[in-house]
């Protein structure tokens, strides 16, 4: 399989953590597929492309909030139609083939409310990545409000979005349902992949984030949780996926050892 470094887990530790060139180091260091820019961090897109060129490093996805295509007043949904545009334009200038929309659901809506409006928002972006040669993905997104969770989830919006094509997320789906099953009902439609892992938590244990299934998880570094990686490895294989797989984590440890660490376990697992 092919892995890739996803800036987020890094970034999200801080600037204190984050050093874009050190990331860059590590993705050559560890022979990574590329990296997917979680946004771009204060950069413009053109910069950071010159950065990877300098290192090597091929960008293979790009990242872009969309909570705000749910919103509540047109206006709202308009920015963020147009922020989701610019992305697009900067996944060209980036050289990343795919584009993920974040799409985190509304405690105050139903989850079928919430994929409606993501559905409604997505029509005229996918017009313009059409064009511009990106492909537009949604991800499994943790949560109980979550409106993309299962492969379900996913084929309602499938039947009215031809264009529309998925981020698997293995931890995200296995929060709704068994994940590789998860992903051999997609397997035809999709474009990357994030791996990552859980703990699940006790009902006496404070803290944690409630899933779909109705259970807590805390962030695992992938091979020290409950997923069966190697059981999702294998489906991918059998489906004869070629796309990358980035090392998501979301623990408290060094982000750069945790990569290392969770691509030697990925890679034994063969």
């Amino acid at each position: 399989m092919r892995y890739s470094m996803m800036s987020y887990t890094i970034a999200r530790q801080g600037p204190s953590v984050f050093d874009l060139n050190r990331m860059l180091r590590l993705t050559r260091e560890l022979g990574l597929a590329g990296v997917d820019f979680v946004t771009l961090h204060g950069e413009t897109a053109l910069d950071l492309r010159k950065r990877c060129d300098d290192h090597g490093v091929p960008v293979v996805a790009h990242t872009i909030p969309g909570s705000g295509l749910i919103a509540d007043t047109p206006e709202a949904v308009q920015k963020a139609q147009d922020a989701i545009r610019k992305g697009v334009a900067d996944a060209v200038v980036l050289g990343a083939p795919v584009i993920m929309v974040v799409t985190p659901g509304r405690p105050d809506l139903f989850r079928s409310e919430s994929r409606n409006r993501y559905i409604r928002g997505l029509v005229p972006i996918l017009n313009d990545a059409r064009a511009a040669g990106v492909t537009v993905t949604v991800e499994n997104f943790p949560g109980k409000h979550s409106p993309f969770v299962t492969a379900s989830d996913f084929h309602d919006a499938v039947e009215q979005l031809d264009d529309l094509y998925l981020t698997f997320d293995s931890g995200n789906a296995a929060s709704g349902e068994e994940p590789a099953a998860s992903f051999r009902r997609c397997a035809h439609r999709v474009r990357h992949a994030h791996f990552k892992d859980w703990t699940v938590l006790t009902a006496s244990e404070p803290g944690g984030n409630e899933m779909r299934n109705g259970l807590r998880y805390k962030p695992a570094l992938i091979g020290e949780g409950v997923l069966n990686h190697a059981a999702v490895l294998r489906a991918m294989a059998q489906a004869g996926y070629a796309g990358c797989i980035n090392i998501e984590y979301e623990g408290s440890e060094n982000p750069y050892e945790a990569i290392r660490r969770a691509v030697e376990t990925l890679r034994g697992l063969g």
